[in-house]
């Protein structure tokens, strides 16, 4: 999956979210109305999208989409 099929896939998750509005560089965690939940919910997409258990940890060591996605493909490789 590229990175524009991940965001793509997780603005989808985002009822609020207008379509386009996350780019790779975007800090996910900058971004209006920004709540634990929305923590949550990348963490539910990141496991069945991609068969990976981030905890809080790996999350709090990302910052921007692209740290993110770059997390996953790393985990894919292990």
């Amino acid at each position: 999956m590229s990175i524009n099929e991940f965001i793509q896939k997780l603005e989808a998750e985002f009822e609020d979210m207008p379509q386009g509005t996350l780019k790779a560089e975007t800090d996910y965690r900058s971004i209006k109305g920004w709540s634990s939940m929305h923590a949550l919910i990348i963490i539910a997409f990141i496991d069945i999208n991609f068969n990976i258990t981030l905890s809080g940890a790996d999350l709090k060591s990302t910052q921007t989409v692209q740290d993110l996605y770059n997390l996953v493909q790393q985990k894919k490789s292990a």
